[in-house]
């Protein structure tokens, strides 16, 4: 199986994280991956993407024109990429801040996850990544919940290592959205 998905949104949301730890979860799985980040000159709030590839085969290009799925996390990157989606792929939608509903498309499944508010429930703004990638493991397949958890250790530094629980709680969380939210779809 080949996965390939488009990560956008601004700096600061921690794109560039997740993008690592699918990377690093695919490789942990045995699997051919690519990791191609990509990030404005601003410290934060500059635009950030990333494309990830995780196939049983060998990777030919880390760069995807349209992506399988997409994960898009503020406005601007709805505005710029979710037409890129290739019929039959999936794109996850941070509700909590893009209010285009992603209904001028019916050849991709949307799903729409209010991010933002679930990792403010959870206590920490800064999870609102660790639920995104959740949510794309499960619906996707890409790679296990387990291999995400496993490779937290790889991509965060030590002195974060303390962090790793709420990181899972996180990737758990956007998992029990994304089933629920296929479950009502279906």
């Amino acid at each position: 199986m080949n996965y390939d998905v488009f990560m956008a949104g601004f700096g600061g949301q921690g794109i560039l994280l997740i993008g690592n730890l699918l990377a690093y979860a695919g490789i942990i799985e045995g699997r051919n991956v690519s990791y191609f980040p990509a990030y404005g000159v601003e410290k934060r709030g500059g635009a950030a993407t990333c494309t990830v590839v995780v196939s049983d085969d060998e990777v030919g290009s880390p760069v995807i024109g349209n992506p399988g799925a997409a994960l898009i996390l503020n406005p601007l990157s709805m505005e710029k990429y979710f037409s890129r989606v290739r019929p039959g792929g999936l794109c996850i939608i941070n509700s909590s801040l893009v209010e285009d509903a992603g209904d001028g498309r019916d050849d991709i499944q949307v799903v729409r996850i209010p991010i933002n508010d679930m990792a403010l429930e959870l206590g920490d703004p800064r999870l609102l990544n660790m639920i995104t990638i959740g949510a794309y493991a499960e619906l996707s397949g890409a790679v296990s919940l387990d291999s995400l958890k496993g490779a937290l250790k790889d991509v965060l530094p030590k002195r974060n290592h303390r962090f790793i629980p709420m990181n899972v709680e996180a990737i758990d969380r956007g998992a029990a959205y994304a089933r629920e939210a296929a479950g009502r779809a279906a």
